[in-house]
């Protein structure tokens, strides 16, 4: 893997710069809040980047060092708090200071872009009221923060009322249009009873993230376990064919919120998306490995999947139900395989990073 050194000084040739300046309309976000790896990312173009409770433990616990004593600082100042609580707050201070580090590309926008994503936390999966009231408090850590609220039945209610009360929005454990185009439709009716209200106008720079490799990894599970032979290299097409369908569904309604490409499992998720109005938001190592590649520059977003590899995706019934905007019932989000599996490495990190915590305060003998 390519040190943050040298891809810090190939950054002005790399594949991700020249498509950040030849289609500005697509924004390159990172997926990390890493300090180191979000400012090499901002050498490449990125004008975003995202927190969650995976990126949050992986970020922590490569920098022990230095999160070792600020962890075991703030367990001194709140000497009734909880190990979860602890590792929350410094998930909150990683967050602070990785917005600080958008602040030109937020102003720059006008809000649209230079956000910082936080995410919930995954405990709250089923309480609306839990996830408003978090929403509500990130929102208010730094100016361009942005909070992740899931796409499930309580997450659709969670993200209507948390946009009425001011909250910019990035809807996660997302992988199908029909979960897109529900959230899309709850951040109008959120932004739509802010107007009715009287509430100021602004830019929110809301978000919907499809996670096309994790619908990928999903159908790929579903055909091994069903024995299907489906012909090689359609099953890397799915996320893609998500994404783009949601995105011309967006721009043919008009939604405010914009298609993120999250959770990259090939270079397709960047190279078929370029020209879009819309946000490609790849981890760190896999911008690394776009540019060491040299993906080509192309507007691509307007170039449909071929049939052929639609016909053979379709065979899939999780497919159909994730490529068609009917696809689900909002009822039905909770129950798809790439949701409970998403959430459940979620609750996963949310107890590893409370074990981090634990070793650093009460260390084993």
């Amino acid at each position: 893997m390519t040190s943050l050194a040298e891809s810090t000084a190939l950054a002005e040739s790399s594949s991700l710069l020249r498509g950040t300046r030849q289609y500005p309309e697509t924004a390159l976000w990172n997926d990390s809040a890493d300090p180191d790896e979000l400012a090499a990312s901002i050498g490449f173009g990125a004008v975003g980047a995202t927190c969650n409770p995976v990126i949050a433990y992986t970020a922590i616990s490569k920098h022990l060092d230095e999160w070792g004593p600020r962890i075991a600082r703030i367990a001194a100042d709140n000497p009734t708090w909880g190990e979860s609580r602890i590792g929350w707050r410094a998930v909150e201070e990683l967050s602070i200071e990785a917005a600080k580090l958008l602040e030109p590309a937020f102003k720059a926008s006008g809000g649209r872009n230079g956000r910082l994503s936080v995410q919930t936390d995954p405990r709250f999966h089923r309480d609306a009221d839990a996830l408003v009231e978090q929403a509500v408090r990130f929102s208010r850590l730094a100016e361009n923060i942005i909070v992740k609220i899931p796409a499930t039945a309580v997450g659709i209610r969670a993200i209507e009322e948390a946009v009425c009360r001011g909250v910019s929005i990035n809807v996660t454990v997302s992988f199908s249009v029909p979960q897109a185009v529900q959230a899309a439709e709850a951040i109008e009716r959120g932004l739509n009873r802010r107007a009715a209200d009287g509430q100021p106008e602004r830019e929110f720079g809301s978000v919907v993230t499809i996670m096309g490799g994790r619908l990928d990894d999903w159908l790929k599970q579903v055909a091994a376990k069903e024995r299907m032979l489906i012909e090689p290299g359609c099953l890397d097409w799915a996320g893609v064919a998500a994404l783009k369908r949601a995105y011309g569904i967006f721009q043919e309604r008009g939604y405010r919120a914009r298609v993120l490409s999250a959770a990259f499992r090939n270079g397709l998720q960047w190279s078929e998306l370029l020209g879009g109005d819309l946000v490609v938001s790849p981890p760190f190592d896999w911008q690394l490995r776009i540019n060491e590649n040299e993906l080509p520059v192309a507007r691509r977003i307007d170039v449909p999947v071929d049939e052929r590899i639609i016909t053979e995706l379709s065979r899939i019934p999780d497919f159909r139900r994730a490529y068609e905007p009917d696809g689900m019932t909002v009822e039905e989000f909770d129950g798809f395989g790439a949701t409970r599996a998403t959430l459940r490495q979620f609750l996963d990190a949310d107890a590893q990073l409370d074990a981090l915590v634990r070793d650093i305060l009460v260390p084993a003998p």
